[in-house]
């Protein structure tokens, strides 16, 4: 049976996408879950937030590096010896594991980029090439028994998130309450619709029964707006502006239809949370190399910061809850608060 997959997407960069994922896969396993997280960003920060400085430059030393990373699994298809090799999953916790991301992975984009519409043709190969992170993933879910794949992706919307995409069946937004976020959700929703519509077409080519096929339904679970300043539990003046504005925005962008009536964000049925900028400690957190749920006094976490910490594991994990309940997927009820 296959897993479901969560892609965390937006076009505009900077919004904490990489680091939503990043908390999102270790609070997922801290509620009993098995995860799988995949790196399909060929800039590779989710990586590099996951493992240690010793344990990159291992990786990193060894010639052969690329076997252990996201690139060496499509490197057959690339090279044209093969099919997808077996992936590589780097065990974070029994129940955490990574597909690592590869800067080399984006040596894929021109191949992508020129099998797309020979799917339209019925090509074989094609249709290999553009299903590789589907089945590259389904594979490492069913070895690792993974209960939920998260996948993070890149801020563009070349042909390696255009195939990252189609391997996904639910789409998360992350946004900043700004300009820039706002004008990148108008141009997002429509590119999701396009590629859905695009990938239906050529599904129905598929010259090949025996192959496993994603369906690309890519469909938007929610948004989250991240790093807004809060004073008096409420978002600065700079900020209610842009926020204000995005139920309307995502409405008819992203689900192309006007539902009749703007909701204010707090009653939005389509926004998953608004996630406060936790100042101190995210920085605490990088040098701990941990979560800000994580985070104890001995990490320098003390007074109000603690306070903070434990608003921040309320706030992830009903997060994960939220989008856990969207997607169809049984989250356990009860779990005691504390590290891995």
């Amino acid at each position: 049976m296959n897993k479901p997959v969560i892609a965390f997407f937006n076009n505009k960069g900077g919004v904490g996408k990489t680091s939503l994922v990043y908390h999102l896969s270790w609070m997922y396993a801290t509620l009993g879950l098995h995860v799988l997280t995949a790196d399909l960003d060929p800039q590779a920060n989710l990586t590099a937030a996951f493992l240690n400085e010793e344990r990159l430059e291992d990786l990193w030393s060894n010639e052969n590096y690329s076997q252990k990373t996201i690139f060496g699994s499509v490197q057959p298809l690339i090279d044209a010896t093969g099919d997808i090799a077996n992936p590589h999953m780097e065990e974070l916790e029994y129940n955490l594991k990574i597909i690592l991301g590869d800067l080399a992975l984006s040596s894929f984009e021109d191949q992508l980029s020129e099998v797309w519409p020979k799917c339209l043709e019925g090509d074989k190969r094609a249709f290999r090439i553009i299903s590789a992170f589907w089945r590259i993933l389904q594979k490492a879910a069913k070895v690792a028994e993974s209960d939920i794949i998260l996948v993070d992706v890149g801020p563009n919307r070349g042909a390696i998130n255009r195939a990252a995409l189609i391997a996904s069946d639910y789409v998360v937004i992350p946004l900043s309450p700004d300009l820039f976020s706002l004008q990148g959700l108008k141009n997002l929703g429509p590119t999701l619709r396009d590629w859905r519509e695009k990938w239906a077409d050529r599904f129905k080519k598929n010259p090949m029964k025996d192959i496993d096929l994603p369906q690309g339904k890519m469909e938007p679970v929610g948004y989250i707006v991240l790093q807004h300043s809060v004073v008096s539990g409420q978002p600065v003046k700079a900020y209610e502006k842009w926020m204000s504005r995005i139920p309307e925005v995502y409405q008819k962008a992203v689900l192309g239809k006007f539902e009749g009536n703007i909701p204010k964000i707090e009653e939005d049925q389509h926004c998953l949370a608004h996630l406060k900028h936790y100042r101190s400690l995210m920085p605490m957190a990088q040098e701990a190399r941990k979560p800000i749920f994580f985070l104890k006094s001995a990490d320098g976490a003390i007074g109000s910061q603690l306070a903070a910490v434990r608003s921040a594991h309320h706030d992830f994990e009903q997060l994960a809850r939220k989008i856990a309940e969207r997607v169809g997927l049984d989250v356990p009820i009860l779990i005691p608060q504390k590290e891995i």
